[in-house]
């Protein structure tokens, strides 16, 4: 090794110590990646939009809270029902294919959605159709495209790539419904759906342009629901990254009382409250925008539990405040954490796992995102009801502290899982 080698080497190791803002190594370096990463910035701005656009059209139709809350669920029960099948799909056919066609299916059910508003036909059960209907799609989507990544890209680039993919998923959730919104109150609903049918191109022509992405499978068989649920049992690092993520989402979780405590803590309203539920996104965003310091953690399941613990502690302070400033500082912070935690218990699933089973894991992943909140919704509301929103809020946040303690007690392997060394 030449000086002029050896004082490149020490330079990029100093510039690796010094980041802070999110590593861009990924978008740079792969093709594929980064139109995959545009198309999805573009197309999950388009869903939030959607989503808004559909909730409004509801509440136009019916004037009733309780037939817009329906929405929710007419899309959470086919996100959890298929998304185990559709990450058992991943993991038998072209993944390519399959992230295309699922595409072309949620582009094609937001053209319906504008046609019917075009024509008039504004009828309830077809929104809640379409809405089921785009689940999915998303859950045969979903996992098709996070099994891609790792064919992508090398392994020492996947923590970055799912700081970015993060990034993604935030903006969307915050932009989207906001831009929908507004597009709406403008140009009405079937411009806002069509606006989401265009945005679905991008995802499209990244899928395109992609190589075939056959799972590597040793059989001919079908990839099974069952051998996927009983790998996930015999993995206990994996296990624990699931574990984890349910003492956050169950235990600390309370996002259902954020319209009460709006009211009766800060003396606020509706305005109030979309402020609360916007202080976790805006969190969660900043977590992936100042991901670089996480390239020089070796210890991922360390730093899982510690991000969870730190969930829990933020969300209890929560409940313990009655500034609203200081209120949105602790759920930013919430929020900030649970990113964290998302990008290692990605980054584990995608390194440790071997490429037959990435697609049941992130089916696994859908359903355990896609339940946990709500089972912590039901739950704080629950407590709330029985005590009060302060006791529902702060004791659920030490009972998530509590909770990964324990899981930390009893997981040492997790603990000592090394990024350079992964072991499932």
């Amino acid at each position: 090794m030449t000086a002029t080698d050896a004082h490149e080497q020490e330079h990029e190791r100093a510039r690796e110590r010094r980041r802070i803002l999110a590593d861009l190594t990924p978008l740079r370096t792969s093709a594929h990646y980064r139109r995959l990463w545009f198309g999805n910035t573009v197309s999950w701005v388009g869903q939030g939009m959607t989503a808004l656009a559909v909730s409004l059209q509801v509440y136009d139709i019916t004037g009733s809270p309780f037939s817009v809350g329906l929405v929710g669920l007419f899309s959470l029960v086919p996100l959890v029902v298929f998304g185990l099948y559709g990450g058992a799909i991943a993991d038998t056919v072209d993944r390519r294919k399959l992230g295309l066609a699922s595409a072309a299916g949620s582009a094609v059910l937001s053209i319906a959605l504008a046609g019917a508003a075009f024509a008039g036909f504004h009828r309830v059960w077809f929104l809640y159709a379409i809405v089921a209907l785009q689940a999915v799609c998303a859950a045969l989507n979903s996992p098709a495209r996070s099994a891609m990544i790792p064919r992508l890209l090398p392994t020492e680039q996947l923590r970055a790539a799912n700081a970015l993919n993060s990034m993604v998923m935030t903006f969307g959730t915050l932009v989207g419904p906001s831009l929908g919104g507004l597009i709406v109150g403008l140009a009405g609903y079937q411009t806002a759906y069509l606006v989401d049918a265009v945005a679905f191109t991008a995802s499209l022509y990244a899928m395109w342009r992609l190589p075939s992405m056959l799972p590597d499978r040793k059989g001919t068989e079908r990839a099974s629901v069952l051998d996927g649920l009983r790998f996930l049992a015999t993995r206990p690092n994996l296990r624990m990254t699931f574990f984890s993520d349910f003492c956050a989402m169950i235990l600390a979780h309370p996002r259902a009382l954020f319209p009460a405590v709006a009211v009766v803590w800060y003396g606020g309203d509706a305005k109030t409250a979309g402020l609360l539920v916007a202080a976790p996104a805006f969190g969660a965003l900043l977590g992936g925008v100042l991901s670089g310091w996480q390239g020089r953690i070796r210890h991922h399941g360390q730093a899982i539990l510690i991000a969870v613990a730190c969930w829990g502690t933020a969300i209890a302070v929560f409940g313990l405040t009655r500034n609203l400033w200081l209120g949105l500082l602790f759920l930013a912070l919430a929020g900030y954490s649970d990113t964290v935690s998302m990008i290692f218990r990605n980054t584990m699933m995608q390194v440790a796992a071997p490429d037959e089973m990435r697609g049941r894991l992130q089916g696994v992943f859908i359903v355990v995102v896609a339940g946990g909140p709500r089972l912590g919704d039901f739950l704080a509301g629950s407590a709330a009801d029985l005590t009060s929103p302060a006791v529902a809020i702060t004791g659920g946040g030490i009972a998530c502290v509590v909770a990964v303690g324990l899981l930390a007690l009893y997981g040492r392997g997790f603990r000592r899982y090394d990024a350079l060394d992964p072991t499932p």
